[in-house]
């Protein structure tokens, strides 16, 4: 087997910069202005424990989704301040929803609870 020497080269390897890979989207560069106000609106509603209850209650729920009917019960709460409340996760991209009947079941958005998490994961890549 031969002990060959490789030379040093500043070209940077293929893939993401050093930066990149490791670094939160927050901590690698600065957020610009609208992204960070998509992001604040992402947390405004993640901010209301109702809404935190509530979008937690959905991911978690059997089958992934969850019917408003199973939301309000859970709460002392009426129906409309509820449906207010969903509403503000669904314009946050938080949840979706799809009316059967006369009932609306939702789910969480997996794509957007990764954007967040991957955001505040501060975790070095290795």
């Amino acid at each position: 087997m031969s002990k060959q020497t490789l030379p040093i080269s500043d070209v940077p390897a293929p893939g993401p910069r050093a930066s990149e890979a490791c670094c939160s989207p927050l901590t690698r560069e600065p957020l610009g202005e609208d992204r960070a106000v998509e992001l604040a609106r992402v947390f405004k509603a993640m901010g209301d424990p109702v809404r935190l209850r509530l979008l937690s209650m959905i991911a978690s729920h059997h089958g992934g989704e969850a019917c408003v009917c199973e939301l309000t019960g859970v709460f002392d709460l009426s129906g409309p301040t509820i449906s207010h409340h969903l509403k503000v996760l669904r314009e946050a991209g938080l949840i979706t929803g799809e009316r059967r009947g006369t009932w609306v079941y939702y789910r969480a958005v997996p794509q957007r609870l990764g954007e967040v998490a991957d955001l505040l994961d501060l975790t070095p890549a290795t």
